[in-house]
């Protein structure tokens, strides 16, 4: 296949950016809109988690799929079938009378996300051959990541003030449409030389894990962590990883390669997405409602009072993408970690939430972690995989992200439902700034220690050690390959 030129590389980055830009938006923007949709669906904390969740846990169930599928049957074919079943679920979301319909509808918006990132990442791996070049682009990427994930409460904030909450998933279809008119147009068609077989017994596994384990948190708080169902969903969630391990094991072409986690920068990306992302939507998910329901700001206010967090993600996640490409991934993921945890600790230890100087210091410390996470995460993910293999090995770290922020909001609320800022799964405590302080402290600790946990694992991962065990497990994947 012909080499494209430089002006149709940037295009085709440019088309995949589009893609990355709805789904990274969606997954926060909806955030600043949960208060206004409780008030008009009449949610519960449940509920609320669950238009999140719902979201999140079907794009990291099917995201390993859509990246093998992609290289089996070719990515611009999966990748614009993705663009139009996320574009029409958007719709259908927008159009929803009740929760019972929306929830449905954001699962129907997820398995169109699934076919993007994953895919795009593929594409622009086998676009962008020269590595130098490829890291750039990797950094462009990592760059649209944190815009889109900064952007979105101040942008969410204006729309639900402005339009109402349905308009959060209006924007996505203007971008959708116009991003499948280009992919038919400029982007070229690919498929790994030899992709793997399908293999439903693992996809079915991934799916009992996460759905089972995301209902059993959600749902915990209002039926009793001790109750059949509860437990029946974590003893479901034990025997699906298990089967899971055994299972992929076995098999010659498994849906999870388990070698891939012999290489420690891999495995360490994989522990870095889940950890960041969860303390990312914990975050958000905490401080949403901290904001209108506690301190009585209208959307767009409490949108504004995010920016802290979204102008030094911005900034940083550029940044972060020059440092991985000069100096490699370890600076930018020490400095993410640290940063992730002082501002934990800052409203975990400190009254940082009643002092506006801490609070937006606390802000601030956040977005200049998560904007310096993403790149490397995403640079470590593929480094050093078979090009036939990159859809999977960027599915894989999506597949990171995405669990970690259906388990952050899960967790997160759970514990604020626990502790009685939302009494048994309602809302009625959310409003107490005394109840909703007490149920918050235990949250804020555990987003100091994923914080931490990025810090601990970034720092094990990027020394040479690692770098040698990422050398050794390429080079017996390129020669299995061959």
């Amino acid at each position: 296949m012909q080499e494209p030129s430089r002006r149709r590389r940037i295009l085709v980055l440019a088309i995949c950016c589009m893609s990355l830009l709805m789904v990274s938006l969606d997954s926060t923007v909806l955030n600043v809109a949960l208060p206004s949709m409780r008030r008009e669906l009449d949610a519960s904390v449940a509920g609320l988690q669950w238009t999140i969740d719902a979201y999140a846990v079907v794009l990291a169930s099917l995201l390993i799929l859509a990246g093998s599928t992609a290289d089996r049957i070719g990515r611009r074919r999966v990748f614009a079938a993705g663009l139009v079943l996320f574009t029409a679920g958007s719709l259908l979301c927008s159009l929803a009378p009740g929760l019972h319909w929306l929830v449905p509808f954001r699962m129907v918006q997820a398995a169109g996300g699934s076919m993007l990132n994953p895919v795009a990442m593929s594409i622009i791996t086998n676009t962008f051959t020269d590595a130098r070049e490829r890291a750039r682009a990797i950094g462009v990427w990592g760059a649209v990541a944190g815009l889109s994930m900064a952007a979105g409460p101040p942008v969410g904030g204006l729309l639900v003030d402005t339009v109402g909450w349905r308009s959060v998933f209006w924007v996505n279809l203007p971008v959708g449409l116009l991003a499948l008119a280009l992919t038919l147009r400029y982007v070229p068609e690919s498929r790994a030389d030899r992709p793997r077989r399908p293999d439903p017994v693992g996809q079915l596994l991934v799916i009992a894990l996460l759905g089972s384990v995301t209902y059993g948190i959600i749902e915990a708080p209002s039926a009793g962590w001790g109750s059949p169902v509860i437990v029946g969903c974590f003893l479901l969630a034990a025997a699906s990883l298990v089967g899971l391990l055994l299972y992929e094991r076995r098999r010659p072409e498994p849906l999870i390669d388990p070698r891939f986690f012999r290489s420690a920068p891999f495995s360490g990306a994989t522990v870095i997405a889940v950890s960041a992302f969860a303390a990312l939507s914990g975050f958000l998910f905490l401080n949403t409602l901290y904001l209108q329901d506690v301190r009585g700001l209208d959307a767009l206010h409490a949108g504004l009072f995010m920016l802290p967090v979204a102008a030094p993600a911005l900034v940083c996640s550029p940044l972060s993408g020059l440092l991985v490409a000069s100096r490699g991934p370890r600076l930018p993921l020490l400095l993410a970690g640290a940063a992730m945890a002082a501002s934990g600790l800052l409203f975990a230890a400190f009254p940082a939430a009643a002092s506006y100087p801490l609070m937006f210091t606390g802000y601030a410390l956040f977005g200049l972690g998560f904007g310096l996470v993403n790149a490397p995460v995403t640079n470590t993910a593929v480094s050093g995989m078979p090009r036939a293999q990159a859809g999977v090995a960027a599915a894989v770290a999506s597949t990171g992200r995405q669990t970690g922020a259906a388990l952050g909001v899960a967790v997160i609320g759970a514990v604020l439902a626990s502790g009685g800022a939302g009494g048994n799964g309602g809302t009625g405590g959310l409003t107490d700034p005394a109840r909703f302080a007490s149920a918050a402290g235990p949250a804020w600790w555990i987003i100091t220690a994923f914080g931490l946990l990025v810090l601990v694992v970034g720092a094990a991962t990027s020394g040479r050690w690692a770098m040698a065990t990422a050398r050794r497990t390429a080079r017996r994947l390129e020669r299995a390959a061959a």
